[in-house]
């Protein structure tokens, strides 16, 4: 299986996404750098038939949380971020799982990061409960001995 991995960011300050200071102006100018990049990569896949065979997985490190952080910055948020995937067996304009008025917590189903590398290794073709291994006396796996596939999010 080959894959390539992208970052955007992690260079100096003035190229990360870890804005605590001002969110807007930093996630204007980063998000710059990368959506006619992305736009451009999911088109030429499909163009070249490619799309159907080339999962392509979009995350970050944290949401944001919905209230100021010493006026213009947000805090970091676990309880609720936007991850997607493309191609590759996965289901296209679909949605799951949604956040409160305020984008603070999760409402009805969650679905956790455990959850989301389950989906991702099955849509690789690898079971994630087959990857189970005993590490000092406990089992471990790369879902935490935890997660469930997203059936949503499959074509």
């Amino acid at each position: 299986m080959r894959f390539v991995t992208v970052y955007s960011g992690g260079g100096p300050l003035v190229t990360q996404w870890d804005a605590h200071d001002d969110v807007n102006a930093n996630h204007e100018k980063m998000c710059g750098h990368v959506d006619k990049p992305i736009a451009a990569l999911l088109k030429d896949l499909k163009q070249r038939d490619m799309l159907k065979d080339t999962l392509v997985v979009w995350c970050s490190e944290f949401g944001r949380t919905p209230n100021s952080q010493g006026g213009k910055g947000r805090d970091h948020n676990p309880l609720g971020y936007t991850m997607w995937l493309a191609g590759g067996g996965s289901k296209g304009g679909v949605a799951v799982g949604e956040t409160d008025d305020f984008g603070l917590k999760t409402v009805g189903k969650a679905t956790s990061v455990n959850d989301f590398h389950a989906t991702i290794l099955h849509l690789l073709g690898l079971d994630h409960e087959q990857l189970t291994y005993l590490h000092s006396g406990r089992d471990e796996r790369l879902t935490d001995v935890g997660g469930f596939v997203v059936d949503e999010a499959l074509a």
